[in-house]
């Protein structure tokens, strides 16, 4: 079997979509990050579908070395593993095709294939407290059992208003069932000693985890954090390789590990990043914000992490994405969760009707 094409299509839905073409008709879908979608695809057509053309999609592991060691000094921080992502999650997509079973089985095997996904609700800075409880009111009608509040400051606008910010997270707290928990990510928005101050205040009002507080190149800062903390503390969405995940395990120490496939070079470097995980006796709590092939690849990794049991994020149902795929992958909305089928590969098949209706040219 050999590669025939590699394709990447910036979408309207704001999706960098990847579909890798193989001699035998079996093809694969993966997906980008979001971060500017036209550059993304680019770079997979550009950059990596030259070395990918001619060689056979099941050597998963050798063409990930190729197409990171080839490319690495086009940008290791971002685009470069985020596209990386995009073809390695294809890739594991033929894989399971060819094998005729689901890519989680390829792994090693599903510990549980049924998810609680949290709504993980965004933009909280430009918010008022009421704003946010309105998003919150709407997840709980939605039927999630889990939810996070994020504020979207970033490192350059520290300490903006945590008192707001505190306000606005007793409002959903005392508004949310005892059992549904309820996270809040900062956003890398708080200085250490803030982080610490309101992180306290958190603990009080039962927090189940507390994301990324300070900026996310603060080891130091986050590992006073997490030290100072009962509430696990988490961090991880901007390192991109095992190398930076165990730089920031033994700098930052951080509860709980946050890679993002779309993100981490794909389900390849996943896994090697959950068993760094393992060896240090630490959960993987993903950070995922794309509803789609991301977080479908997303789930067929930590299916086989058994220690690796808290709600996995997911920013809500999006029929205009669910209408890519053949038989969409659908939160159900009684019982606050996703199954995975049993279906080859990530189970996913491209409505190429709707894909080139969506496609920006």
């Amino acid at each position: 079997m050999k590669i025939t094409d590699v394709k990447a299509y910036p979408l309207k839905t704001r999706t960098a979509l990847v579909r890798v073409f193989t001699d035998e008709g079996v093809e694969g879908v993966g997906e980008c990050s979001p971060m500017n979608i036209q550059v993304m695809a680019h770079f997979v057509e550009t950059a990596l579908k030259p070395l990918l053309v001619g060689k056979n999609p099941l050597d998963i592991e050798q063409l990930w070395n190729e197409m990171y060691i080839r490319t690495y000094k086009l940008g290791v921080m971002g685009t470069q593993p985020s596209c990386i992502a995009g073809v390695d999650i294809a890739l594991w997509d033929i894989k399971g095709k060819v094998a005729n079973m689901p890519v989680y089985q390829l792994l090693g095997g599903a510990a549980r294939t049924t998810f609680t996904m949290y709504k993980s609700i965004g933009g909280g800075s430009r918010m008022t407290p009421h704003e946010m409880l309105a998003q919150v009111e709407k997840a709980h009608e939605e039927g999630f059992r889990a939810v996070k509040i994020r504020m979207d400051y970033g490192p350059l606008n520290q300490d903006v208003d945590p008192d707001k910010d505190f306000e606005m997270f007793e409002m959903c707290r005392d508004f949310l069932p005892k059992s549904t928990p309820l996270s809040f990510d900062a956003n890398n928005g708080y200085s250490v000693s803030v982080a610490i101050r309101q992180g306290r205040r958190f603990e009080e009002r039962d927090i189940y985890h507390f994301e990324e507080p300070v900026p996310q190149y603060d080891y130091d800062g986050i590992r006073k954090v997490a030290d100072a903390l009962d509430v696990p503390v988490s961090a991880g969405e901007h390192e991109y390789t095992r190398w930076q995940f165990r730089d920031l395990i033994h700098q930052a120490q951080p509860d709980l590990l946050q890679p993002d496939i779309v993100k981490c070079c794909g389900i390849t470097e996943m896994k090697r990043i959950c068993t760094l995980a393992e060896t240090y006796d630490l959960q993987i709590l993903p950070h995922q914000t794309q509803p789609s092939v991301g977080t479908v690849a997303s789930l067929h990794v930590v299916a086989t992490q058994p220690q690796s049991r808290r709600p996995h994020e997911y920013t809500g149902p999006r029929p205009d994405l669910d209408e890519l795929f053949e038989e969409p992958i659908t939160f159900d909305g009684k019982t606050g969760t996703i199954t995975l089928p049993d279906r080859p590969g990530l189970g996913l098949t491209v409505n190429e009707a709707k894909l080139k209706e969506y496609v920006i040219e």
